[in-house]
């Protein structure tokens, strides 16, 4: 566990040391910030517009500001979480660094935890500065602090999964760029699964269905947790980290 902690506190040191970490933290905050906004000025004017027409109905700030602004934020997630795991091993190889990792007395699964674990952080940080928005809210008394934390879940869950995927792409290239580039590939052929659906015949238009990215985040975003859609992400985290795992025992077998 010491190795594991001391690896993940040299690949913090790296995010934060460089404009890595704040780039994406910056931007990401950016564009989710204008989706907030954007949202919460149209459910202020459809509000406005309700207290002098009794006939408008059907107001809920779950449905017109937090569902479609956590669709929003998964998106944003889909472009940005690539950039934060597109070094992880990547660069490790494009160094030099790499091979030595296999001559320290460390373990496969502490590297991988490591630089994962490190990833997750920056991760958390990101959607965490977005709390702001709920005390918005609640300032403005229209908060849905049970929905909102189902909503956090889903997010939480899915961009755990989506790092999962870019360092196991991160560990079969040393070019960052196409690392990067490849991850989002990856993560946009299982956001689009479910479109396939409607063609192809069943029992496989429920496989397509299932193995798309965002259907699992419609319930959370709703403020519903499946333990089905929980079990997705989680299942989705460890496949792509048990990859990983293999892809660097593989070095160890060919050299």
């Amino acid at each position: 566990m010491s190795k594991t902690w001391s690896i993940y506190k040299r690949e913090l040191r790296v995010y934060f040391s460089s404009p890595i970490a704040y780039t994406v933290i910056g931007i990401f905050l950016v564009i989710a910030g204008y989706f907030f906004y954007s949202s919460l000025a149209y459910y202020v004017l459809i509000s406005y517009q309700a207290m002098r027409n009794p006939f408008v109905e059907g107001l809920n700030l779950m449905d017109m500001v937090l569902t479609p602004l956590f669709g929003n934020v998964s998106v944003v997630m889909m472009l940005m979480l690539p950039l934060l795991t597109m070094r992880l091993l990547a660069e490790e190889k494009k160094s030099g660094t790499y091979e030595l990792l296999f001559t320290y007395p460390v373990r496969d699964i502490e590297v991988l935890l490591g630089k994962y674990l490190a990833a997750l952080t920056v991760f958390s940080l990101m959607i965490g500065l977005t709390g702001l928005y709920q005390f918005i809210l609640w300032a403005l008394g229209v908060s849905e602090p049970g929905a909102t934390l189902a909503g956090y879940l889903g997010l939480f869950l899915m961009g755990a999964a989506f790092l999962a995927l870019g360092l196991f792409i991160s560990s079969l290239t040393e070019n960052q760029i196409v690392a990067a580039t490849v991850s989002f590939g990856g993560l946009l052929l299982f956001w689009v699964a479910g479109w396939s659906a409607a063609t192809v015949n069943p029992p496989y238009n429920q496989v397509f269905e299932y193995l798309a990215l965002i259907k699992h985040l419609a319930n959370f975003a709703k403020g519903v947790v499946d333990t089905a859609d929980v079990a997705y992400y989680l299942c989705f985290t460890f496949l792509f980290l048990f990859l990983t795992r293999r892809s660097l025992e593989s070095k160890r077998w060919r050299g």
